[in-house]
Order: structure tokens, then C-alpha cells, then sequence
């Protein structure tokens, strides 16, 4: 099972990988609410407001002991510059005294070069990346931030360092990976496709018991705030990507008054549950490859009628690639669309396809492996693992398999290539999940807060552009600023545009936001 939109560091296709989730919260008369408690709403409970000063001083006032970085899964340690900590915050927030959870942090100091603002945080999406491997990854990108600030990240819970959630192992993973194919056509397929899901939730409650019902959203938003204060911070200054955009959306929500200057690129729509939102990234991958195919002069519709066939083709019978291992067509859709993060990466496109109508299928395997972050030795990061976890648990969505058949012809009219797969997908990915969702679609609304910079690229697959707009709405009356950049890829911050970089830095160094509905032609 595989839902393409998440986040991760692809280092051998040099793009981000974003994704996306559900999940909400609500905010009190206060304008502060730590979630004592459900309530019944349209879009489901929303935490009952409580004022986020009655959690203990032992939490809030916490000291940090930072100290050099180990070498994070995935990735080496950082080296000079760079201090890592954990942040203990409660594993149930309705019993704030009770046990507590460690939260992997990852900071490198401000330069000096200006006056200090505070802590600037990041997430860089998923659910279920880990900034602790990512931000210095991308630390490069935020130079002239880091002039007066500090840059944070962390491992949300359920992630890597901060109680990982592990569903199975490296040869179950392998396994599933060979013989279960993500767009069944008998009823032996899709009887292991579904099997094969049941499965996974099992492990997930198995192996991560102690959290699965604790790694929402919503409680991610919390530990953020707690952060905030343990970091010295009045307001909450805050730079979320993708999935990143809907976390910071719930904590503008649950904690308007603390919203320092807040920041999201490639966002999520927040009006739209998790069947909504699977069609919008089929409609914005099909439309980022539509225009590669545009960039090369060719025509759109012929070029994935091509893809289709060569799908038929694998599906009938997986392709050689590196060593005893073959391609198939669920492996060839990740490979296609890892690369469409980025129009960098729209050469190393065309390269593998070349390949595979030659019958060599090792440069798409390749690029699905970095997407799904397996090592040459056979290893995967638990980034999956983390990222249905969180995602299951926070939309209460539950699409049976008899629903999923009636909705394949819609999304196959959506994107001939990637429909059917997401199609399936939005029964298989909670199937038979073993702990209740818990909201339709995430709750941003944040009145009161000081205005909030939301950047939406015209070119974005994996959060296409009407979400940026959504979303600046949802955020309410003059809160929401919308800046548009006409280009591609996923995001916009850190991709080539002078005047997106220009706005955003004078936001975040200056609290000057551009004017509302500003566009970025370049």
C-alpha cells in the first residue's frame, strides 16, 4: 500500500516530497484550548477550550539539554553548528500529569548578523518526515533567515526519534512489495490488497500501542505550542510545507493569540475531506505531467496514453531492473511521479522512461526506491509507517472497497495514470484501521491571529493551487495573505523565484507581509 503525497528528503531525485492528511482542532472563548475533551461539531469533536496555561511548569518551563547530534535513521549526523535536545510533553494531553513522551528537537543557532527575533520552527511535511534528518538537509535554503533566527525542527510523535511508529519489517515490506499489486483487476488481487492493508493496521496496533491514538494533528499542534514556550518565545514564528501547512493551519486554530509570524508553501486545501483530497493530487499530478509533456514538445493526451500502455504492459508482466529485482506498474507509477516534484528532475524523467521502453526498468525502481526511502541494502525508513498512522487517525473517512470500485472510473478520468492507483487507495489505506478517525477535515479557522503568509504555486502536483486559496480563506478575514508564484514544482519558497523569496523573507525578518493576492510571475 503506498499514498503517494508525503514528505521526505530525496536526495537521489533532488526534490521535496510533501503530503498531505486530515485533521483538525478548535479554539476556545480565549482563544486558547490545550483539548480536555471532544465536543460534537459538523466536522466532528473539536477540543473543548482550556486555557494552554493550565499545563504544569514541569512542561512549559522545562530546560533543554542541548548537545551534539547523533546520526538520525537515514542520514548522517549533522556535525558543527548543529545541537540536538528532546522536549518531554504529555502522551495524552487530557492527562497532562501523567506519562510523558520525548519530542526529538534539532536546532542551529542564529548567526548574530541581525537583531535575534526568536526561534524559527519548521516542518517540512508528511505527515510523518522527520526534521530532525530533514532541516539540515535544507538549512542552505534559509540563510538569510537564520541571520536572526534560530532554526528549529523536530520529529513530530510518531516519527522517527519521537516514538516512531514501525508497522512491520524490512521482509514484510519487501514482500508486499513483490506480489501485491495496488490496482487489482480479479478478485484474487484485490482479496490480498485488502488482506495485505488489514495487516498493516494490525501491526501498527501491535508495534505502536502505547501511541497510535495519541499521534494526531492536533496533538502535534500542542506539543508545538509547548515548544514555543520552552524555547523562550511569546508568539510562535513558524515556516510549515505541505502536510506542514495543515499542522500550522491547527495550530493557528487551537492558539490564535500566539501566532507569531507564520509561514505555508505548498498548502493543503482544509475545506476538502480525504477523498477530496486524494483527487486533488491526482488532478495535480496529472497536470504537472501534462505540462512535461508540453515542455517537450509533445502532445499531452498522446504522451500519457504511452505511460498507460507501458503500465499495461508491467502489469502483465513486471520488467527486469537492477539485479534480481523487476519492475512493476505500481513501482513505475512512484518513479513517474517522484520526478514531478521538481522540473529539475523532468530530464531524469524522459531518461527513465527511454530506459523502459528499451525493457530496462532500473532507473524507475531506482527513483520509486528514493521515494519510498529503501536503501541499496533492502532497508526502509518507517516514514510510511509514520505517515498512515497519523493520517488514519486523524480522518475519520472510511471508504469501503465496494465505494472505491464505484469512484475508479471518475478518477481514472482525473489522471489515466495515477487514478486508478489513488482510487483504490482510498479504501486500502485505513482499511479495517484498528483506531477510530477523528475528524472530515481539518478546522483552521483562526480569528484574532496576526496575519498569516500562505504561498501557492500555479504548477504544484502534490498541493495543487486552489488549496492555497482555500486555505487563505478558511484562515478568516485578515488573516489569511495569499501570494501566488506562476511556476512548478512543489512549493515556492527556495525554487528560483526572486520575488517569492523577497516576500517571504521581508515577512518573516520585517512582519511587513506582501498585499494580499500579490502574484509572482517570476
Amino acid at each position: 500500500m503506498q499514498r503517494f503525497v508525503r514528505s521526505t528528503a530525496l536526495a537521489a531525485a533532488g526534490v521535496l516530497v510533501a503530503g498531505l492528511a486530515v485533521g483538525c482542532g478548535s479554539s476556545g472563548d480565549d482563544g486558547e484550548s490545550d483539548g480536555k475533551g471532544p465536543s460534537a461539531t459538523s466536522r466532528g469533536p473539536r477540543p473543548k477550550p482550556d486555557p494552554s496555561s493550565t499545563l504544569p511548569a514541569s512542561l512549559t518551563a522545562q530546560k533543554l539539554d542541548w548537545g551534539r547530534c547523533k546520526a538520525p535513521e537515514g542520514g548522517s549526523a549533522p556535525g558543527a553548528g548543529w545541537q540536538c535536545s528532546t522536549l518531554k510533553v504529555p502522551l495524552d494531553y487530557t492527562k497532562p500529569d501523567g506519562e510523558r513522551i520525548g519530542i526529538a528537537l534539532i536546532r542551529a543557532k542564529s548567526t548574530g548578523k541581525g537583531d535575534r527575533i526568536g526561534s524559527l520552527v519548521f516542518n517540512f511535511g508528511g505527515p510523518g518526515g522527520s526534521g530532525v534528518l530533514g532541516l539540515p538537509s535544507f538549512a542552505d535554503s534559509y540563510d538569510t533567515l537564520r541571520e536572526r533566527y534560530d532554526l528549529v525542527s523536530f520529529d513530530p510523535r510518531g516519527v522517527a526519534a519521537s516514538e516512531g511508529v514501525r508497522c512491520r519489517d524490512d521482509r514484510a515490506t519487501q514482500a508486499a512489495e513483490k506480489r501485491i499489486d495496488l490496482t487489482p483487476d480479479t478478485p484474487a488481487e484485490e482479496k490480498a490488497y485488502f488482506k495485505d492493508a488489514a495487516e498493516f493496521g494490525a501491526g501498527c496496533a501491535r508495534n505502536a500501542k502505547k501511541v497510535i491514538e495519541h499521534i494526531s494533528t492536533a496533538d502535534t499542534a500542542r506539543d508545538m505550542d509547548v515548544m514555543r514556550q520552552v524555547l523562550g518565545d511569546d508568539k510562535l514564528h513558524y515556516f510549515g510545507v505541505s502536510y506542514g501547512t495543515e499542522l500550522g493551519g491547527t495550530y493557528a486554530h487551537l492558539f490564535p493569540r500566539r501566532v507569531g509570524r507564520l509561514t505555508f508553501d505548498a498548502v493543503v486545501d482544509p475545506s476538502t475531506d480525504s477523498i477530496g483530497h486524494t483527487e486533488n493530487q491526482a488532478r495535480g499530478f496529472q497536470r504537472a505531467l501534462d505540462n512535461y509533456f508540453r515542455s517537450r514538445g509533445q502532445d499531452p493526451k498522446a504522451g500519457t496514453a504511452k505511460i498507460v500502455r507501458l503500465f499495461k504492459r508491467l502489469d502483465a508482466e513486471p520488467m527486469r531492473a537492477s539485479g534480481d529485482r523487476k519492475l512493476t506498474e505500481s513501482l513505475a507509477s512512484t518513479g513517474i511521479l517522484v520526478t514531478l516534484y521538481s522540473k529539475q528532475t523532468w530530464p531524469t524523467l524522459t531518461r527513465a522512461l527511454a530506459d523502459a521502453e528499451k525493457g530496462d526498468g532500473s532507473a524507475l525502481l531506482q527513483l520509486a526506491d528514493a521515494y519510498n526511502e529503501r536503501d541499496p541494502s533492502g532497508h526502509y525508513s518507517t516514514q510510511s509507517h509514520s505517515q498512515r498512522a497519523i493520517s488514519c487517525l486523524d480522518s475519520k473517512t472510511r471508504t469501503s472497497p465496494k465505494e472505491a470500485k464505484k469512484r475508479l472510473d471518475r478518477f481514472r478520468g482525473i489522471s489515466p495514470v495515477f487514478g486508478e492507483i489513488l482510487g483504490w487507495d482510498t479504501a486500502g489505506w485505513c482499511h479495517q484501521w484498528p483506531v477510530a478517525g477523528l475528524y472530515d477535515s481539518p478546522e483552521v479557522s483562526a480569528p484574532g491571529a496576526a496575519p498569516i503568509l500562505v504561498v501557492g504555486n500555479t504548477g504544484d502536483p502534490a498541493t495543487p493551487y486552489e488549496g492555497a486559496r482555500k486555505m487563505a480563506d478558511e484562515l478568516g478575514k485578515d488573516v489569511g495573505v495569499h501570494l501566488t508564484w506562476k511556476g512548478e514544482g512543489h512549493g515556492a519558497y527556495g525554487n528560483g523565484s526572486d520575488c517569492v523569496d523577497g516576500a517571504v523573507n521581508t515577512y518573516l525578518l520585517e512582519g511587513t507581509p506582501p498585499k494580499n493576492n500579490k502574484v509572482c510571475s517570476s
